[in-house]
């Protein structure tokens, strides 16, 4: 085949022989069973593994060592970057997951972003604009609006309201949140790590919490 022994010597041959190189990939992948809606717009890096019946749609770039599980589904838009997703994981527009694991089942987006050292649990929810820092979110746990979440260890089965904020950083170091199984984060509160919200334990909203809340406790922190 002509192009395999084609020289690269300008910045536009480099682009070209890259758009060869893309088609390469997505046609591989194809050929193995997964949907690619549109191959001309989807960017999947060479050491990228995508499962069967998994469906990409336009403007999604997988780089790096990116593992996709099957009968997965991509929306438009999104990044992964050495990340890892298992089976049947939705992510919806417009999302970056960076040396992340996702779990089965799980769903995450629109415009969520999962830095570095995440793990999101089977069947959990990151939903909009919600961002995860070397957190870990239990089964079954959710996230849908607008929460920073960093340097946390979070149960299973706990709601995290809208605007929710781990203070992880005190200006030097940082520090981290445990939440328990089946407690309830209120919206609009900020848990001042170190600090720990015990297992059934509810955070009322607008709360700034900074200590540690006991299992099946109540706290709550605001002026009168």
């Amino acid at each position: 085949v002509p192009h395999e022994v084609r020289g690269i010597n300008s910045q536009t041959e480099l682009a070209e022989a890259s758009a060869i190189m893309r088609q390469a990939k997505c046609e591989e992948l194809m050929s193995a069973g997964v949907t690619i809606i549109d191959p001309a717009t989807t960017y999947v890096g060479p050491d990228v593994e995508v499962g069967h019946d998994t469906v990409l749609h336009p403007n999604v770039y997988l780089e790096g060592r990116t593992r996709i599980g099957a009968a997965c589904e991509i929306h438009a838009g999104c990044r992964l970057v050495d990340a890892t997703l298992e089976d049947h994981v939705v992510v919806l527009n417009y999302c970056v997951i960076t040396d992340s694991h996702v779990h089965a089942q799980a769903q995450l987006g629109p415009f969520a972003h999962i830095r570095p050292g995440s793990v999101v649990g089977e069947d959990a929810r990151i939903g909009n604009f919600v961002e995860l820092k070397k957190t870990r979110l239990g089964r079954k746990s959710k996230a849908s609006h607008l929460t920073y979440l960093g340097d946390a260890t979070i149960g299973e089965d706990v709601n995290v309201g809208a605007g929710v904020i781990t203070c992880n950083y005190d200006g030097t170091h940082k520090h981290q949140t445990v939440i328990g199984d089946g407690a309830f984060i209120g919206s609009d509160s900020q848990l001042v790590a170190p600090v720990t919200v015990g297992r059934g334990a509810f955070v009322a909203a607008g709360s700034s919490i900074t200590k540690d809340v006991p299992d099946e406790g109540l706290g709550i922190a605001r002026s009168r």
